[in-house]
């Protein structure tokens, strides 16, 4: 009897601390929507089914709107629930940088801290004057100095971080923009070299638990390194979490998790933007400008800058982090889209005047 109830004791044990690993999720408040916001909300999602012309599509999956912190609506699509993750691609981006400045403020990098500092091992037989200017700012905005986006070097085969350092830089770094996944890999493997922790372990207990939000997927490189670019897997109300503390400057629940400052880098004008796979020769021939594209208003640090005195973590397809610092409010949405400027367009149509 005695082994018996000491196995018992054991085992209810090792029961509590799998519980008590468990990340609990709490909710944000909730108030209900106004009449106008639901006719608004309606007319936005005709919009979406009717105005395209085939063979472009929007296909909503989820809309959450907070105002003063508080979720004022919220709805899903197409066979998508409030507890199902959706791929974020390039929203992923900001969570990475949230990273860095979570690093920097422990002392563990500096934004002029030259990539090449980190991977003395991986680096090419002759490194480039211009490969050795290359910073961690310069990562951060896009602005390392490379002609061509280096995606072909996503493969199983390669050491990304070594083919990254190979890749030609064929631009003086922080003068040239051009949209940049790899990049962004990069700064998560800069933060894994220098915490010892991968990205998602990192953010876990900095970000991730003091938000309440249960420990998502986050794809990795053949190295064991955070994608840090894309493959992170965020369920709406996460994503609604993360505008809502860019809104509250870093604070949550009384505490400062992330330096508002950073935050206030992270989201405010920092260089010239171009859409993906775009380069700023090709801007004027392909007729974008701040009139007509939300890609060129600037970019900050893995961030884009909006009009209406906005900013937003993007990602492919239709994923979308909006936050209205003077309006008090986010805009989260979560899609499969093949337009980009003309969704915006009806986001701005029918969504921001109700804001």
């Amino acid at each position: 009897m005695k082994k018996i109830m000491m196995f018992l004791a054991l085992a209810t044990m090792l029961l509590t601390g799998c519980k008590q690993e468990k990340q609990e999720v709490i909710d944000l408040p909730r108030t209900n929507a106004t009449s106008e916001l639901v006719a608004a909300v309606d007319s936005f999602v005709n919009a979406t089914q009717t105005r395209p012309v085939a063979p472009d599509s929007i296909t909503l999956h989820s809309i959450m709107i907070l105002k003063h912190g508080e979720v004022v609506f919220e709805k899903w699509f197409n066979g998508q629930s409030a507890e199902m993750p959706h791929a974020m691609h390039s929203v992923s981006k900001t969570f990475t940088a949230t990273a860095v400045g979570l690093a920097i403020n422990e002392g563990k990098l500096k934004l002029d801290d030259p990539v090449v500092k980190f991977f003395p091992d991986k680096l090419p037989a002759n490194p480039s004057e211009l490969l050795k200017a290359m910073t961690v700012r310069d990562l951060l905005t896009m602005t390392c100095g490379h002609d061509t986006e280096p995606n072909s070097l996503r493969a199983d085969s390669v050491d990304w971080v070594q083919a990254f350092l190979a890749w030609p830089v064929k631009h003086k770094p922080s003068e040239y923009y051009l949209y940049n996944s790899v990049g962004t890999y990069m700064l998560s493997a800069i933060v894994q070299q220098v915490t010892g922790e991968k990205l998602i372990d990192y953010l876990d207990t900095r970000l991730f638990q003091p938000l309440h939000i249960e420990r998502p997927h986050w794809d990795e490189s053949p190295q064991g390194i955070n994608c840090g670019g894309w493959g992170l897997m965020l369920k709406t109300e996460d994503m609604a979490k993360m505008g809502q503390l860019f809104l509250q400057k870093g604070m949550w629940n009384g505490k400062q998790i992330v330096p508002a400052e950073w935050l206030k880098e992270m989201s405010s004008y920092q260089v010239p933007s171009a859409p993906s796979g775009t380069r700023f020769e090709d801007l004027e021939k392909a007729g974008l400008n701040k009139d007509n594209n939300e890609w060129v208003q600037g970019y900050g640090y893995q961030m884009w800058i909006c009009r209406h005195n906005a900013f937003r973590a993007d990602g492919f397809a239709g994923q979308y982090i909006i936050v209205f610092p003077d309006r008090d409010a986010v805009l989260v949405l979560t899609t499969s889209s093949s337009l980009y400027q003309p969704y915006m367009d009806l986001i701005w149509e029918y969504l921001l005047p109700i804001l």
